[in-house]
């Protein structure tokens, strides 16, 4: 994309989310506490990530509590968190690899050095490039504009990015565009834009608003899921049901053919029963009869004798 049609859509964007969104201003908090505050600021609205952070202020006592206690417990802490899981996750990396480091939780030495050396110092300790933009801009004193997944999807609705850039997740010319005195302002305006876009992609009010700063913004809105399938899944249903009507059909046609064979089997079989009893029958009989007829003459030659 052309820096001039880039630097338009970030100027459009900054003019209308004012008429929409307030900033919270400057965050005076350490640079710690920003560290801690802005790994639940990342993909959250700064509300609820207020509300969350003092959750860990009133529930422990401590930093190192906060950071031997598991990710679940401090997930919990997080009910109205849209991602707890990953926004714990980043909280206890952080002060994990703090202490490991420094076995201390005091980083205000960093913004009286050079703000390379800090920006890397916190780059070790696990900083996602949010963090680290947010604590760049707030707690350093430097030009930085943080940018998360929330962010990096409504620049490529607006036409801002293209594909590759979504995927290196790098917004180029931003700093550039916004001054850095209009930095705070813009960056927390946008960001509650992007949240609210990435919580409801489909609301029509939010819709309405992107249109307005991008009028071709329409044909990259994400679409509806749900609604193809349905219809999708409709056909194939009815597909199936007629199949298996055919397929019934042709197997109670089938079936009825061998009932007939058998039938006919049957009567072929009960012929060759009768004969085959009957032939041995008589052959028997006659033998018995002529066995039996021999010692009768015997007998009768024995009586003529008998008188000499």
């Amino acid at each position: 994309m052309a820096a001039a049609n880039r630097a338009n859509v970030f100027t459009a964007c900054h003019k209308i989310v004012k008429k929409h969104y307030a900033t919270a201003g400057p965050d005076k908090r350490s640079i710690l506490e920003q560290l801690v505050f802005s790994a639940i600021l990342e993909n959250a609205p700064h509300a609820v990530a207020e509300q969350c952070y003092g959750t860990l202020q009133n529930e422990y006592f401590d930093w190192n509590e906060v950071r031997v206690t598991s990710v679940p417990e401090l997930a919990e802490m997080f009910a109205k968190h849209p991602n707890a899981d990953a926004a714990a996750s980043r909280v206890k990396t952080l002060l994990q690899n703090i202490f490991e480091a420094i076995y201390t939780y005091d980083l205000e030495a960093l913004k009286k050095g050079n703000q390379g050396k800090a920006v890397a110092s916190i780059e070790k300790y696990g900083a996602t490039p949010f963090v680290l933009g947010y604590v760049t801009q707030h707690g350093l004193g430097g030009h930085s504009i943080p940018v998360d997944r929330a962010l990096l999807n409504l620049m490529f609705v607006l036409g801002a990015i293209s594909d590759k850039e979504l995927e290196k997740q790098t917004i180029p010319g931003m700093e550039r565009a916004i001054p850095k005195t209009k930095g705070i302002e813009f960056s927390d305006m946008v960001h509650e834009l992007a949240v609210d876009f990435q919580n409801a992609p489909f609301s029509k009010k939010i819709r309405d608003l992107l249109l307005e700063i991008s009028p071709d913004a329409k044909s990259r809105f994400p679409k509806r899921v749900s609604e193809e399938p349905a219809a999708a899944k409709e056909e194939p249903a009815k597909q199936d049901s007629a199949t298996k009507k055919k397929t019934a059909k042709k197997t109670t046609t089938k079936k009825a053919a061998p009932t007939k064979a058998a039938k006919t089997t049957t009567t072929k079989k009960a012929a060759p029963k009768k004969t085959a009893k009957a032939e041995p029958a008589k052959k028997k009989a006659t033998k018995t009869t002529t066995k039996k007829a021999a010692p009768k003459k015997t007998s009768t030659r024995i009586t003529k004798k008998k008188p000499k």
